[in-house]
């Protein structure tokens, strides 16, 4: 088993990770709230943390993976009443595109993604039991977490209570008896969504909900809990101080791991500044695969710059694992089944022990995840691989290329059909494959016929067209650009 190391949020450094329970490692992340598509912003602490249960899972037994969708929130309620929709029908709606844009991403479903709205009854019973260890009061129609209560408050975000900052999302409000005490519950109005409580009609707090699920699916303390950067304060410290007082545990969490936020420019990315480029509409000009190429290029605790730059290279760095894959498939003779040879893709590589990944990869991955070093490790392997000379190197390079590639959630289509797209049920390009080769067979007749003005114009023709033909001694083989 490789050690891991993460950069532990809580003590501001990396530590060694040493799960609780070494049988079964427990991750929560925290997941979007579902009221317009989600930006690529939102992808990355997804595919971050994907990678990082691949990991896991790699060298424990059993890993337990929570994402939750927040479905109950006051940007949901006013994006509902200006579309003229009820609450439920827009938070399934977007939630729905979300989960198509995590496969778009190739992001495997975590274990459960449960949702705010399914766990009012665990929400209700916790707040009830902070009250009863008077850590929470109510108050107007409010519940509200009394920060002085908690003497650890602030040790997440290294902030004490005089020179801390009210956060978002928490109204400096007469019920309070103090200002930084953040609402658990609050009361609804007719037309706003609603449950029945103890303390009248309403609806939970933001803070809480976290809390609540990971008690009931993952219990009082978890090895991980991931989110993005901007969730440390207020969102992370107010779950870490509810949790701890609720379940009486010093220990909520063993380790926080936080990403960075995508910039556009100098800005962050951010639906309230409008500065967002949504995943659907990224899609619609570069495969998820490269998205996610991207979203990796940078170490995840780093702002990342997202760019057409950032993009041309990402795909430029797939472009070359792919076409090694390609140019090495069907030299292996060891198998003479060459066409499950050229089918094989990362995907085949899932549940190996951890000795079965390439050990550079994996190095790369347990320095708290340090995804550049490991894509570059992917690339020196794929040099090797062109490199071998014996059927059972190549073998050997081969694998370890795509076990690699499942790894990071890279390298999961046959190369072949990467290229032409013969894969893609809804490929829209201007010419179908027979209408390609067959160009190519009018090309081949051309030059055997000495006529290659004309060669050259189907070339350019197909060039035109997104096309680009290789010639090789085995042949012409085409490729869309």
């Amino acid at each position: 088993m490789s050690d891991i190391y993460f950069h532990n949020t809580l003590s501001g450094k990396k530590e060694k990770f040493e799960p609780a329970d070494p049988n079964h490692v427990s991750v929560y992340v925290c997941g979007p709230t579902v009221y317009s598509y989600v930006h690529i912003g939102n992808g990355r602490p997804a595919v971050v943390f994907d990678v990082l249960v691949k990991l896991l899972r790699s060298q424990y037994a059993k890993v337990s993976y929570v994402s939750n969708i927040t479905d109950i929130d006051d940007k949901i309620n006013t994006a509902a009443l200006a579309n003229n929709e009820s609450i439920i029908d827009l938070s399934e709606r977007f939630s729905a595109a979300y989960q198509e844009d995590m496969v778009t991403l190739g992001v495997t479903p975590p274990d459960l993604v449960p949702k705010a709205t399914h766990h009012i009854v665990e929400i209700i019973e916790m707040i009830e039991t902070l009250i009863f260890l008077n850590n929470a009061y109510a108050s107007d129609g409010h519940v509200l977490f009394h920060v002085p209560s908690d003497p650890l408050y602030g040790s997440l975000a290294k902030r004490t209570l005089e020179d801390m900052i009210d956060g978002a999302r928490v109204d400096i409000a007469s019920y309070k008896k103090d200002p930084k005490d953040f609402v658990l519950w609050k009361p609804s109005t007719p037309e706003q969504p609603g449950w029945n409580s103890p303390w009248g009609r309403g609806r939970p707090g933001w803070h809480i909900e976290c809390s609540a699920m990971i008690k009931k699916h993952l219990g009082d303390t978890i090895d991980i809990h991931g989110g993005g950067a901007d969730l440390t304060f207020p969102h992370h410290e107010n779950e870490a101080a509810q949790s701890r007082c609720a379940n009486q545990t010093a220990e909520y969490v063993r380790y926080w791991l936080h990403n960075g936020m995508l910039t556009l420019g100098s800005e962050k990315m951010s639906k309230s500044v409008g500065n967002v480029l949504t995943i659907r509409s990224l899609a619609e000009s570069h495969s998820g695969e490269i998205l996610r190429y991207a979203l990796l290029s940078g170490q995840y605790r780093s702002s990342l710059s997202w760019s057409d730059e950032l993009l041309v290279q990402a795909k430029s760095s797939l472009d070359s694992l792919y076409q090694t894959l390609r140019d090495t498939a069907g030299q292996n003779t060891k198998n003479k089944d060459e066409k499950s040879k050229k089918d094989q893709t990362s995907n085949d590589f899932a549940g190996l022990g951890g000795s079965d990944y390439p050990e550079s990869v994996v190095a790369a991955l347990s320095d708290d995840m340090n995804t550049p070093k490991a894509l570059a490790a992917m690339h020196e392997i794929s040099g090797q691989l062109r490199r071998a000379k014996t059927d059972a190197d190549k073998q050997t390079h081969r694998t370890a290329l795509l076990a690699g590639g499942w790894l990071l959630g890279i390298l999961i289509r046959n190369p072949e059909a990467y290229f032409t797209g013969a894969d893609l049920a809804n490929d829209s390009s201007v010419l179908d494959a027979a209408a390609i080769e067959g160009l190519i067979e009018d090309r081949k007749n051309a030059r055997k016929d000495g006529n290659y003005q004309h060669a050259d114009e189907i070339r350019d023709e197909l060039l035109a067209k997104g096309i680009e033909l290789e010639d090789s001694r085995e042949g012409t083989r085409w490729r869309k650009l």
